[in-house]
C-alpha cells in the first residue's frame, strides 16, 4: 500500500500537515531527517514524498539535514519515484544565489546583489554596489537570518568588524539594494501544485525578520510576530489578487520542478516588482487563513492525495502507521 512521504527536520512546522492527512484519510509517514542513513543498495518504498527541508534547519540544530535530504532525494528520484519539491527545489531553498539566477533566467527581476565571503570582501562588495542603502542578508537563510539596513559603507564596515557580525552557515553573506516601498509591507504568492492559491500582504513596519508560521508567533526570536492583538494585523491574505508576476512565478515553478512554494516580492515607489525570496518549505498563518476561508495546509494534503490516487485505489485510513 502507497502512503505520502513527509521528509522534513521540523515536528512543529509538520505537523499542521498532518492534522490535515488525518482529518482527510490520508496514509501518511514522516521521516526526520536530522540524522540517519540512506542504503543506496536498496530500493526506496512505493509512494509520493514531499520535501519540506528548510534552510533555517541549522537555526535548530539541525545542520546536516540539507545534505541529508539531498542524499535521500537522489535516492528517490534515482529510482523514478513520484517527488515533490525534490533536489532542484532543495537547491534553490538552501541557496539565494541559485534562486536569484533561476528567476533572471527566467525574466523575472531581482533587487541588484552581490555575493561575497569574508569581512573584507563584504564591504568591498558594499562599495562596489554604489547604493545610498543596502541590506546584508545570509545567502542560506530563513527566518530573516543576517539580515541588516545600512545607510552608508561605515554602517557596513563597523557591523562586519563588530561583535554582531552574524557568520552565515555557508560563509556566504548577500550585499543586496535596499528596494523602498511606498508603504511598509512586501506580497507573498502562495502555490500549491504549482498553482496559485492566495496572496498575503505582510506588514514590515517592524522590521525584516517576519514568518508566517504560527509556531513563530509564540517565541521564535527571529520571527518577531507577537501574540498580542493589533488593529492592524501583519498577515492579511488579499482578497480577488491578481498580478501579471503570478503566470511568470507558475511558469518559474513549473521549469524548475517545484510543486509548494511561497514567493515573496516588493514595489517599489514606480510600480517595479522585485522578486527576493523563494521558499519551498513554505508555511501559512492561521489567523490570516481563517479570515479569508482558505486553508493552505488543507490545500496541500488534498494535492499530495491525489497524487497518492494517481498510483492507484488508494483505500483511506482511520490512522496513521
Amino acid at each position: 500500500m502507497g502512503k505520502v512521504y513527509i521528509l522534513h527536520e521540523n515536528d512543529e512546522w509538520t505537523v499542521h500537515l498532518t492534522k490535515r492527512f488525518e482529518e482527510i484519510g490520508v496514509p501518511f509517514e514522516t521521516w526526520h531527517l536530522d540524522e540517519g542513513i540512506v542504503d543506496l543498495t536498496e530500493e526506496p518504498p512505493e509512494g509520493v514524498f514531499y520535501s519540506r527541508m528548510s534552510a533555517s534547519s541549522h537555526t535548530r540544530g539541525h545542520r546536516y539535514a540539507p545534505e541529508l535530504t539531498e542524499s535521500v532525494l537522489a535516492w528517490l528520484e534515482r529510482h523514478g519515484r513520484r517527488v515533490h519539491n525534490g533536489s532542484r527545489a532543495l537547491r534553490l531553498e538552501v541557496s539565494k544565489v541559485n534562486q536569484y539566477m533561476a528567476l533572471n533566467a527566467h525574466g523575472i527581476k531581482t533587487p541588484k546583489t552581490i555575493a561575497a565571503v569574508g569581512r573584507k570582501q563584504i564591504i568591498e562588495a558594499a562599495e562596489k554596489l554604489g547604493e545610498k542603502s543596502f541590506i546584508t542578508k545570509h545567502n542560506r537563510a530563513g527566518k530573516g537570518l543576517g539580515v541588516q539596513l545600512f545607510h552608508s559603507i561605515e554602517g557596513v564596515k563597523e557591523y562586519v568588524n563588530g561583535e554582531d557580525f552574524e557568520l552565515p552557515v555557508d560563509g556566504i553573506t548577500l550585499i543586496q539594494q535596499y528596494i523602498q516601498a511606498p508603504e511598509p509591507y512586501i506580497t507573498r504568492c502562495e502555490f500549491v501544485g504549482g498553482r496559485f492559491v492566495y496572496a498575503v500582504r505582510v506588514d514590515t513596519s517592524e522590521g525584516f525578520e517576519l514568518c508566517p508560521a504560527d509556531v513563530c508567533q509564540i517565541g521564535d526570536v527571529y520571527c518577531p510576530v507577537g501574540e498580542e492583538a493589533e488593529e492592524k494585523p501583519k498577515f492579511q491574505v488579499v482578497e480577488n489578487f491578481e498580478d501579471p508576476i503570478i503566470a511568470q512565478f507558475e511558469s518559474f515553478l513549473a521549469a524548475n520542478e517545484i510543486s509548494v512554494a511561497g514567493i515573496e516580492f516588493i514595489r517599489d515607489a514606480e510600480g517595479t516588482v522585485y522578486t527576493y525570496d523563494i521558499n519551498t518549505n513554505t508555511n501559512y498563518n492561521a489567523d490570516a487563513e481563517a479570515k479569508y476561508g482558505i486553508y493552505g495546509m488543507l490545500e496541500l494534503a488534498k494535492f499530495l492525495e491525489q497524487e497518492l490516487n494517481k498510483m492507484g485505489h488508494i483505500p483511506k485510513l482511520t490512522e496513521t502507521n
